[in-house]
């Protein structure tokens, strides 16, 4: 019997494998979504990126160029021409291009992709607790019924099997003694605040520190979105003040002239974690320099960026004590290697009790997300 006779047989058939081609536009997308992190959004400078990285690699053929690339983003609804009569001048009807909430969209997905991997949606979240009984997450394990158990938890099959035993198929009768109920867990629900330093120190030295920033920022709102959607996720930014911005804000976040104010990001994210409901709370705070800012009750900003200010750093770990009084974990991540900054982080982990990383740009988002994991899976 020949190979062939012997597949045929057994069902098997077999083609010559043809790799899937990736389309023109699904290999520049790409590379446009990351231009777009490193642009903050800005897509006509991303576009001037695709030129150049034309000229020197050759990414657009005759068949495709940078204007038909840019048509099919429009055709897909990635991008869309903002009206100029909308700011009050007679206009042409057409301004320039933004982008569109799916595109937002994208750009989240990808950083997920680029720093996680592929993940699937979940259902509701799968934070799980040590306390059995009545949950909404099933166990696997099996036991007998307990007189004040929940009848949702009772596993029919494994019973009407004890019925079937006990009593045998003539007689079959269903009693409490062959009742089997399944554990389940409590899944608990997880408050995260995210703190990112958008001083100017996050792009000196010419070296990009917010980008890498936006990108864990944009994966981690993906992630809880896909695989714990009852879980929530707020984004503040500190320089000199802390304010919130909004999700569909992040591709454009850019640093400013400021300096470093980590006390109102602490009293900002410790506003926030209060009017959440639930008990698992945590903060996150991504960061460059030592804090170098506060903001007197007068109003006015008091500033130091020569080594640790002891007035300011007093006020830091202030924060930090009162946070672990609010059972609030702050975990810090470090993407320098300033000494200053070494030694805060160091006190000032230690009168919140919470973790501190050291961490190089590329790493930055696979160890927060790490972090992430384990706060979540935390038994209480």
């Amino acid at each position: 019997m020949t190979n062939k006779d012997f597949n045929a047989r057994k069902g098997f058939i077999f083609s010559r494998h043809v790799p899937e081609e990736i389309s023109h536009f699904d290999r520049i997308f790409d590379v446009f979504k990351d231009l777009l992190t490193h642009t903050s959004g800005d897509i006509e400078e991303a576009f001037e990126w695709l030129d150049v990285l034309d000229k020197e690699y050759d990414i657009f053929t005759d068949e495709y160029s940078l204007q038909d690339f840019e048509e099919d983003l429009k055709k897909r609804g990635y991008i869309k021409e903002e009206d100029d009569s909308k700011d009050g001048n007679s206009g042409t009807g057409k301004g320039k291009n933004i982008l569109t909430a799916k595109l937002e969209a994208a750009l989240r997905e990808y950083a997920l992709d680029q720093i996680f991997g592929k993940l699937k949606k979940s259902g509701a979240g799968n934070h799980r607790t040590t306390k059995t009984g009545v949950g909404d997450e099933r166990d696997g394990e099996n036991r007998s019924f307990q007189y004040g158990d929940d009848l949702s938890t009772v596993n029919m099959t494994e019973s009407l099997k004890n019925a079937q035993i006990n009593n045998g198929i003539s007689d079959l009768r269903l009693t409490e003694d062959d009742l089997i109920v399944e554990e389940t867990k409590h899944k608990a629900q997880m408050s995260t605040v995210l703190m990112i330093d958008i001083s100017h120190s996050m792009v000196l030295y010419g070296e990009d520190r917010i980008t890498p920033a936006k990108k864990v920022a944009m994966a981690l709102v993906e992630l809880i979105n896909r695989k714990y959607p009852k879980d929530s996720i707020d984004i503040i930014v500190f320089g000199n003040e802390a304010w919130p911005i909004k999700i569909k804000d992040l591709p454009y976040l850019k640093v400013g002239p400021y300096h470093t104010n980590t006390v109102a990001g602490l009293e900002l994210a410790m506003d926030i974690l209060r009017r959440k409901r639930n008990t698992n709370k945590q903060i996150f705070m991504i960061t460059d320099g030592k804090p170098s800012c506060i903001q007197l009750p007068s109003g006015e900003f008091y500033m130091n960026s020569n080594g640790l200010d002891e007035m300011i750093v007093s006020q830091c770990l202030n924060r930090a004590a009162q946070a672990r009084k609010l059972k609030i974990p702050i975990t810090t991540f470090m993407i320098a290697q300033d000494p200053y900054l070494r030694k805060f982080v160091e006190a000032f982990t230690a009168q919140n009790k919470g973790k501190a990383f050291l961490t190089g740009l590329s790493g930055l988002g696979q160890m927060i997300f790490e972090d992430y994991e384990k706060n979540r899976i935390k038994r209480i």
